[in-house]
């Protein structure tokens, strides 16, 4: 087989001095067109379940990257245990951040890339930097909590006063998620074959941590301006697709795209037959061409060496402002 990318691992150490995997998809024959960041969803991880993603979009000419966030995966920690999910946005920031930085990668479009809970990590790493990435591809992302799943307020308050003194405890009741969100059986068994997923119940603190998170992004919604590309499958019952269709409604940005796919469940990328998932990449590969495209074309015609030296600064951040 002759591949179009090289894949790479490797571990970074963050600010609580842990070790978290990484990898990336490198396009061999030319200049990456863009840079793509991987924010995986609850319980997975990148090497395995995410595979196929940068794969295509590495093939497709991309520079796709990927962590394990702390407690999944390859990464270390306890097993999907997210004191807080600042720690999460906060890792995701600095690592990706640091690899737009690298020489090689000065100038590139910079895009985000969130399936489900990896949804919200993407919405709130634009609104700690709104000026900052140029778009977001976001799969049935976890941004709202449905009205039909929101858990009943006295339920909270008990799970709430339990938090601080059993915080591990994998004592949240749960549909098991892999049957609901991956329709063909065969994808489905080779996912559950994967013992780099947590297939476990939720541990009392992350459910929570969830939770709030989904509630605070929900508030925000109004906040998000960057460019971006929802998809969602029409017979999802593990996130509604009416998560999507409010993010859709409700943000800013000038540029959105809401895709709904009749009859496709959750896994859109993973657990779909072959033909409705290269309907799905076709969309993502197609949207995200466009734009990259596009900002080539406008750093082409920027007047780089007219600005000073503090405007420099700003121009590399991908915050250009006139020379005075």
């Amino acid at each position: 087989m002759d591949l179009r990318f090289e894949y790479q691992e490797g571990y970074w150490r963050n600010t609580r001095g842990m070790q978290l995997f990484t990898c990336k998809w490198l396009p061999i024959s030319s200049s990456p067109k863009a840079l793509v960041f991987i924010c995986h969803g609850y319980g997975m991880e990148c090497s395995s379940f995410m595979k196929e993603i940068g794969e295509k979009l590495a093939s497709a000419g991309y520079a796709v990257f990927g962590m394990d966030y702390e407690g999944h995966g390859r990464s270390a920690g306890v097993r999907c245990y997210i004191t807080k999910f600042d720690n999460v946005v906060n890792d995701c920031s600095s690592f990706y951040k640091s690899i737009c930085e690298l020489q090689e990668f000065k100038g590139k479009a910079k895009f985000l890339y969130g399936e489900s809970m990896g949804g919200a990590v993407s919405l709130l790493l634009h609104k700690r930097d709104p000026s900052f990435w140029d778009g977001a591809v976001l799969v049935a992302p976890m941004c709202k909590i449905s009205e039909k799943l929101k858990p009943h307020p006295v339920f909270v308050s008990i799970l709430t006063g339990l938090e601080e003194i059993i915080p591990k405890w994998k004592i949240v009741p749960t549909k098991d998620v892999i049957n609901s969100a991956f329709k063909d059986h065969t994808k489905r068994e080779t996912i559950r074959n994967n013992k780099l997923i947590y297939q476990d119940k939720p541990r009392l603190k992350t459910a929570l941590e969830l939770l709030r998170t989904s509630l605070s992004v929900e508030t925000s919604l109004h906040q998000v301006t960057l460019p971006f590309l929802v998809l969602h499958g029409e017979e999802d019952t593990v996130t509604d697709p009416e998560v999507s269709k409010a993010l859709y409604d409700k943000a800013s940005s000038v540029d959105k795209t809401l895709k709904l796919y009749p009859g496709m469940w959750h896994g859109l990328t993973s657990g779909e037959p072959d033909e409705n998932i290269e309907l799905v990449f076709g969309d993502i590969i197609s949207w995200l061409d466009k734009r990259a495209t596009s900002k080539a074309r406008i750093e082409s015609f920027l007047p780089i060496t007219t600005y000073k030296r503090s405007n420099l600064l700003e121009f590399q951040e991908g915050r250009p402002r006139a020379s005075l």
